[in-house]
């Protein structure tokens, strides 16, 4: 059971789970890649790739040009690698590394990232490490979980983190995600030096299409964090098996109360 005073989202993801279930994902990640503008020659990080789908799509907008995929999950990383098609596969590296600590100076000519940043506590320090990655001139496009982000639901989880079944494993228990604001983001970036900075969220809700759906989707995604402290497997269906109830009780049975937040922003030359 972890009882660190800081709650940290375990690093390691059921990756072949997550590549079947994160269609929300990938279907935000396809909107938010239109927003950014290649030449196709271009040195361009998903930073938080996952299982590289995006990273794929990625690739093909740079005929000449190369895609690096970054993400902390050896998981993650490995389903990418043999997952991606083979004909673009010379066009992408995959590499293992920290978003607030990026191995990579002043050369990136832009920054993707999807469904990532909101998994990291410190913004400011986040924020430093994309503004130096990039080459002057580089372009920061990204979307993560913002402001109300699936309140409903965690309200809900922590609500059965304070019941007897469940409290002396949430001892210490904090929040190990960073729901920002527009307004918050806006200043944040400006902080360290981007330009050009636009920030909005918006609601995106998400429907499962049904229990078995719902309780697969929120164990490999979303109560990650949770279930780690939860010592057996027992405890662990217990938890969503609650949840779950609780969802399908809803106006919209299974919704989750998605909220994402967009931000594009430019290192300046």
């Amino acid at each position: 059971m972890a009882d660190d005073a800081t709650t940290t989202a375990p690093r390691e993801w059921n990756a072949q789970t997550y590549h079947r279930v994160s269609s929300p994902q990938f279907t935000w990640g396809q909107a938010v890649l239109d927003r950014l503008p290649l030449r196709g020659s271009e040195t361009v990080l998903d930073v938080g790739c996952g299982t590289g789908r995006l990273t794929e799509l990625l690739a093909g907008r740079l005929p000449h040009g190369r895609a690096i995929g970054i993400d902390q999950s050896v998981n993650m990383l490995a389903t990418a690698r043999t997952a991606t098609r083979a004909s673009v596969r010379g066009r992408i590296a995959f590499v293992q590394a920290d978003a607030a600590a990026l191995p990579i100076a002043g050369r990136a000519d832009a920054i993707f990232s999807t469904a990532t940043f909101h998994w990291v506590l410190d913004h400011d320090r986040l924020f430093r490490s994309l503004f130096a990655a990039l080459a002057p001139g580089g372009r920061l496009v990204a979307q993560c979980g913002g402001l109300a982000n699936l309140e409903r639901q965690h309200q809900r989880a922590a609500a059965l983190m304070r019941s007897p079944a469940y409290a002396a494993h949430f001892a210490h228990w904090t929040e190990p995600w960073e729901f920002a604001d527009a307004g918050t983001t806006r200043a944040r970036l400006a902080a360290v030096g981007f330009t050009d900075i636009a920030t909005r969220v918006t609601a995106a809700p998400v429907v499962q299409p049904d229990r078995a759906a719902f309780i697969e989707f929120v164990t490999h995604v979303i109560f990650r964090p949770h279930l780690a402290r939860l010592p057996d497997a027992r405890l662990q269906t217990a938890f969503v098996e609650e949840l779950a109830a609780l969802s399908a009780a809803d106006p919209i049975p299974f919704e989750l109360d998605y909220w994402r937040l967009d931000f594009d922003a430019t290192r300046p030359r």
